[in-house]
Formats: structure tokens, sequence, C-alpha cells
């Protein structure tokens, strides 16, 4: 048995893991879906004292509490405060699991690599969506569903910079590329013939890839195909940057 951490992204709180946990479960597995500080059910926390160390303590406070060995899953945003709280916590974590986005350098806020955000800002929360573009194939149920349970996010998480000794690079990683939403094995590759020292990590040893043929939201849209994955990605599967 393996316990999976789910880390969600902008605006969600842990019910958007809810169907992925489920098939998880269903194969013998221990998911604990993640609502951090601000979101979901606890969106009536006041948002203006919260910022990016907020949520990477709750991601370690969890983390903490587990026996060596987890799994931790970061979808977009989530990897800001998961990859500090493994960086605080790296013999806790077996593998970390990054959905669709890349990883963060010390120093670097959200809105370094997405400053569009701030073009939603509202006070001290980012305003939630008005939908999700049909790229992502999110069923029409489900995209009811995640506007009605949507939450504004806290401001200061995404122009907070992340604070990273290295640690966590030591840890093994998998990538999950969403390709209907422009990354891929191939774009992957790309930024790593660069040259550039950030995606040096990428072509190391333990370093695994899956691809899924869907949009941002994979929880929402394929969660089965994606707690696939994940049980994949825990045994350390998954396609190598220069292997094939």
């Amino acid at each position: 048995m393996t316990t999976f951490l789910l880390v969600p992204g902008l605006y969600l709180g842990g019910w958007a893991w809810e169907a992925v946990a489920a098939e998880l479960t269903a194969k013998g597995h221990r998911a604990v879906p993640v609502t951090l500080p601000g979101l979901g059910e606890r969106a009536g926390e006041d948002a203006a004292g919260i910022g990016l160390a907020e949520h990477a303590d709750a991601v370690a406070e969890l983390l903490d509490a587990q026996e060596p060995g987890v799994v931790l899953v970061a979808h977009s945003y989530g990897i800001f405060p998961s990859v500090a709280a493994v960086d605080r916590h790296p013999e806790k974590v077996a593998r970390l699991v990054i959905v669709d986005t890349g990883t963060p350098e010390t120093g670097e806020a959200v809105v370094t690599l997405m400053p569009h955000l701030l073009e939603a800002a509202d006070g001290p929360v980012l305003r939630v969506p008005t939908g999700l573009d049909p790229v992502h194939g999110v069923p029409e149920a489900e995209e009811e569903r995640y506007l009605r349970l949507i939450t504004p996010h806290p401001l200061r998480t995404v122009t907070d910079p992340v604070e990273l000794t290295g640690a966590w690079l030591k840890v093994p990683t998998t990538g999950v590329f969403c390709l209907a939403n422009g990354l891929s094995l191939e774009v992957a590759r790309a930024l790593y013939a660069t040259g550039a020292p950030r995606f040096a990590k990428l072509a190391e040893p333990g370093v695994t890839f899956f691809e899924l043929p869907t949009g941002h939201y994979p929880m929402l849209s394929t969660p089965v195909e994606l707690a696939e994955v994940l049980v994949g990605a825990a045994a350390g599967e998954g396609r190598s940057l220069l292997g094939d």
C-alpha cells in the first residue's frame, strides 16, 4: 500500500481529487486529498493572512504526519508549496509527481512564471475563473461542479517567493504532461537541450514521465487514467527523457 498525498492547483480544494482518490483506494492504496488554507471548505479563513509559507507549512505538516514512503502529487500551482515541503522533509517522500507543470527555482514566485495571474487580483485574492476552456476536455457535469466549488485564491500565495535549499532535488520525480495543454516529452527534451541548469534534473536517473491525452485538469477529465499513471509512477514506471 502506498500513501498518495494529493495537492491541488489554483482555486481548488481536496474535492477536486475525489474521483482519483476513489480509484486509488479501490486499488488498495491510501489517498489523502489536501485542501490548502483559504480554499475549498477552508475558504472562510483570512485570505490576507495566507501566503505561500502558510501553504507550504500545511503540506509539510501533513508530510510530517505520514510514515516515510509518501508519493506527493502536486497539480499546477500546487508544486510551489509541495516542493517547499519536500525540501524540508525529503526523507518522507518516495517520489514527487508533478502534474502538468514545471518546478520553481528558489526565489521565484508563481507570478514570476505566470504574470498574467495578476489580472485576476481583487484585493487579497485572485478572482475565480468563469469557466474552463473546452480544450481541457472536462465533462459538462464536472465543469458545473468545478464552477460551484472553486473559491477565490489567496493572492500572496502567488506573489511570495519560494525559498529552497535544494534538498528536494534528491527525491525521485515523475512528470505527468497533459498534451492538450501544450506540455509533452518533446517540449521537455527541447528545454533540456537548452543546457539551462534548471532543466538538468529532467534527464537524471530515476526521473520518469507520462503523457495523458487530455487538458490541464486530468483529475476532472480523466481520473481513472490519472490514477493508473500515479500507481505506475509510484512503482518507478514511465519513460525517461532521453531513453526513447
